[in-house]
């Protein structure tokens, strides 16, 4: 069947007019071996920018899919970045390249925290679906599923010398847990508000959580091993001396959990702020802490080492003693100093930002100079130094970053004639980009901007504003050349005229203004004329005027007032002709079709209706939106239009068939306004979220089954998404869980997998009946003829089209597609890994597999004799292969150091010599403080 009418689809071109999304953070990171502090990283939407604040260039984009971005985390070496979305899936991404090869899926909703360990090789994730999930980045896996909190996880924290983890909620909770147990073994309960933030201090001795209020609350952390306490001594409720092993156990069984750590109030900082932490961050090696709230204060705190805490107890005691002396003499009771929180962890300073901040990173340096990243509400970054060795520091602003894009939301857009030129105006400024290179020709100041529109000539723009003001700014210059008052309340709509010689203009005062553009002489240049409007009519309603549209051949205009319903006028008599009537809400926007034939409105009440311009009579009434329709706009010489709406999409139609052709997905909050390029290859479009998108119309054609087909998968995706996690049968729902989530892929990956199986059991019934009939006839018969696919794959044998395809299956989706698989697919699949473990094919991977179906389905298989056999070789072959492979690893292991101590003897130089060094140094001290006796009074 041959297509009766061929529409073509626009496909998203660039994102731009964002510096930085409110939903995600701001982290440093280094750049191909570049300085420290001098690349950030933020969200753009789905989009992940590297900004060099240096030159306020973007100079990497790590490109997202349609999700958006909701924290990042740069890895301990500095080469990848973690960026988790709001659909709760994390990638990886290389700053080398750009490129994201791992991926994983696992949480149900927006992913809020991500962290690295110390050594980079494993990730723990938190999410506001209340789990946190613990992943293994060297095999691309989740390791598994921490639950407990029951409200959107706020702060992750990997504890560096031990196998420990501690998380925080808006639940009030904070969580310590065993990852070698996986269960949670303490939970703290001192605060009676969310926990926002936490950070980790004094060599991880000190913790440190902000809450719903102004109190910063510190923990002192004490670690038990073998019934000793490790780190920094405590005053525990035990008499006696320390070696007495009876008092000792005494104090330590008191709970389960003082066996592996024990956590105390030391006491609270207050912020100056009343309101929530918003976000806390300290430093590689926690030496400075900062931490904002709702407002655009950044408080920054100095930790102070152990040393310089003592000398400053000293010098007060030596005080005290000495005012002691003065006053009772000589034989004076020893003075005490109470020890305080306030002495530990010092107020440095406070930077002042120009908006609200959103998120913060610190660097510092081993010069003692601190790098702050802020990022700001207002689509803003800035960048402030600190001399931390200073007595009294002073921020010093370095850059700010906001020349690509706007303060607040942009409500107007228009195109030049000649397509090349893009008008966006905000509530502060009016900015003018070149289409081709996103890049800002122009940035003038201006009103709050409502309405707007390239002059005829393309050498002026007019902006019609909130305060009912008309603004006529000159591009060349940038100068604003006149401000007429227009209205009394809001402009809310502005149209050239189709002859070019004048506008019109609807306010808020129940009046449409007629303009005509005039050439005057300029009074600050005495020679040139500058061109201006001058009043010709007015025509006077009885509600307040939402739209106005004039009719291609000038011959109407129409006009959508508040009460629900749009007018038609006669433009040359201003005579009324027509009223629609039939929307429920006021008509937010409307658009006359090229040949004056149709009107199309949209409204409120999420609905658009096409009417004829001739009688007035509705021809169509369409449910569009699921929100308010904010915009829309016929695509010129068509009959096709576009709307956008308040429920983050725009979508196109077709007047003439009354069907929905596409929908553009990619906004993330409410989409004011569109507009429309006059060729109608390109589409611009604002949103709440700061952020312009330019779409543009592609060769390839629309057929409207396929697009009903892909939004039926994506309402399967999406189902399947809010479904239940994976559960492992025989196995009870407990605080841990697998990590992995039922998506599409992983249903498809088994999907795969089976076919795989079926295909490896018809090839070996074909060999086993051709050999069967070899032997009955007594001669070797000419072999069957071999499935296409092992053809197409270079003519593999089917068992090694099975492994292929179990391969190619994602890491972090493998257990997860091995789940899906129905029990009868597992005697074929455990016989295929006895043969590729016996010939040493991909080893590691087959035990992977074989041991999750071996827990999965251990009943099932313990109790089919028919597997015992298969089962009793797997037993024998896999321990023997996995020795052979750790024999060669050790081989190769010892080999390595061995070249590496003769090149250290004949060179005279020190491979990883300092960090070998420092790791000894480590040990050292580890083993001195565990021999430590502590008197405990």
């Amino acid at each position: 069947m041959g297509l009766t009418k061929q529409y073509l689809r626009y496909t998203a071109s660039a994102v731009f007019g964002v510096i930085g999304s409110q939903k995600a953070n701001i982290a440093y990171v280094t750049l191909r071996g570049g300085e420290k502090g001098r690349y950030v990283a933020v969200a753009a939407c789905e989009h992940v920018f590297i900004w060099d604040v240096r030159k306020a260039e973007k100079v990497l984009i790590l490109q997202g899919n349609k999700q958006e971005v909701t924290y990042l985390c740069p890895s301990p070496d500095g080469v990848h970045v973690a960026v988790g979305y709001e659909d709760g899936a994390v990638r990886i991404f290389s700053l080398l390249n750009g490129e994201s090869n791992v991926s994983f899926s696992g949480h149900k909703s927006a992913v809020t925290v991500i962290r690295y360990d110390a050594l980079g090789a494993r990730l723990v994730t938190g999410s506001r679906d209340t789990d946190v999930i613990v992943w293994d980045v060297i095999n691309e896996c989740g390791l598994y599923r921490l639950k407990g909190h029951k409200d959107a996880i706020t702060q992750a924290l990997f504890l560096k010398d031990r196998n420990l983890l501690v998380t925080s909620s808006k639940d009030t909770f904070v969580k310590w847990w065993d990852l070698d147990t996986q269960h949670c073994f303490k939970t703290m309960v001192g605060h009676r508000s969310e926990v926002w933030g936490m950070a980790l201090l004094n060599q991880e001795g000190r913790l440190l959580t902000g809450s719903a209020d102004s109190e910063l609350r510190a923990w002192d952390i004490c670690y038990l091993q073998g019934g000793q306490e490790v780190g920094e001594p405590r005053v525990k409720k035990v008499k006696g001396l320390l070696d007495e092993d009876d008092e000792v156990e005494e104090g330590l069984d008191e709970s389960p959990e003082e066996r592996i750590l024990s956590c105390e109030k030391a006491g609270s900082i207050l912020r100056e702020s009343r309101d929530r932490v918003v976000s806390m961050t300290t430093d590689a090696k926690a030496k400075v802490l900062a931490c904002h709230g709702t407002d655009a204060v950044l408080e920054v705190f100095t930790v102070l080492p152990q040393e310089e805490v003592q000398r400053r107890r000293e010098r007060k005691l030596k005080k005290a003693k000495k005012a002691a002396r003065s006053k009772g003499g000589e034989e004076a009771v020893e003075p005490q100093v109470e020890r305080k929180l306030g002495d530990e962890i010092v107020r440095m300073a406070n930077i002042k930002a120009s908006s609200k901040i959103r998120s913060v990173d610190c660097l510092l340096s081993p010069s003692g100079e601190m790098k702050v990243a802020l990022l700001l509400q207002n689509n803003t970054v800035e960048t402030y130094t600190l001399k931390t060795t200073e007595k009294s520091p002073q921020a010093n602003k370095t850059s700010r970053l906001t020349l690509s894009g706007h303060r607040t939301d942009v409500r107007t857009l228009a195109f030049s004639s000649d397509n090349i030129a893009m008008l966006s105006a905000s509530s502060e400024t009016v900015k003018v980009w070149n289409r081709s290179t996103l890049q800002v020709i122009r940035t003038m100041a201006c009103e709050y901007a409502l309405c707007s529109l390239f002059i005829p000539g393309d050498r002026q723009i007019i902006i019609g504003t909130k305060s009912g003001k008309i603004q006529i700014f000159d591009l060349a210059s940038g100068r604003l050349l006149e401000t007429t008052d227009a209205h009394d309340g809001e402009m809310w709509s502005m149209c050239l005229s189709p002859d070019q010689r004048g506008i019109v203009t609807g306010g808020a005062d129940k009046t449409v203004k007629f303009w005509e553009f005039e050439l005057i002489k300029d009074l600050e240049s005495g020679q040139n004329k500058r061109l201006t409007v001058k009043h010709t009519r007015t025509l006077q309603l009885d509600e307040g005027v939402l739209c106005v549209r004039y009719s291609p051949d000038q011959r109407l205009l129409a006009v959508s007032l508040l009460d629900c319903t749009v007018k038609i006028f006669y433009t040359d008599t201003l005579k009324f002709f027509l009223s629609l009537y039939g929307h429920k809400l006021p008509v937010l926007c409307l658009d006359i079709s090229h040949d004056s034939a149709l009107i199309a409105t949209g409204s409120a009440d999420r609905n658009v209706k096409i009417w004829g311009l001739d009688f007035g009579d509705c021809h169509r009434s369409m449910f569009a939106h699921d929100d308010s329709v904010m915009f829309l706009q016929f695509v010129p010489k068509t009959h096709l239009f576009f709307t956008a709406g308040k429920d983050k999409k725009i979508k196109q139609w077709d007047a003439d068939k009354f069907e929905h052709i596409q929908t553009l997905e990619g906004h993330h909050r409410e989409v004011w306004c569109l507009a429309v390029s006059p060729s109608g290859d390109y589409i611009v479009s604002s949103s709440h979220d700061k952020s312009l998108r330019l779409w543009e119309r592609t060769r390839e054609p629309i057929i409207l089954d396929e697009e009903k087909e892909m939004e039926r998968e994506a309402e399967f995706e999406e189902s399947l998404a809010k479904g239940e996690e994976p559960v492992v049968p025989g196995e009870t729902k407990g605080e841990a869980g697998p990590a992995g989530k039922k998506t599409i892929e992983t249903v498809k990956a088994a999907e795969r997998i089976m076919e795989a199986v079926e295909l490896y059991r018809e090839e070996s019934k074909k060999l086993e009946e051709h050999r069967e009939a070899c032997e009955a006839a007594g001669k070797q018969l000419p072999p069957p003829r071999t499935n296409p696919i092992l053809i197409a794959f270079g003519n593999i044998s089917p068992s090694r089209y099975v492994l292929d395809v179990i391969k190619k299956v994602k890491s972090s989706e493998l257990e997860v597609s091995l789940l899906v698989l129905p029990f009868p697919y597992i005697p074929d699949l455990l016989s295929l890994f006895n043969r590729f473990i016996r010939d040493g094919s991909e080893v590691e991977l087959v035990c992977r597999c074989l041991f999750f179906l071996l827990r999965v389905h251990f009943g099932q298989i313990s109790s089919n004799q028919m597997l015992l056999p298969v089962i009793d070789d797997l037993r024998s072959n896999t321990i023997s292969k996995v020795q052979e492979i750790r024999d060669l690893l050790g081989f190769n292991s010892a080999g390595l150091q061995f070249l590496q101590r003769e090149i250290e003897s004949r060179e005279d130089v020190m491979f990883f010599a300092d960090a070998t060094d420092r790791f000894e140094e480590k040990k050292r001290k580890r083993k001195k403080r565990e021999r430590a006796v502590l008197t405990i009074t």
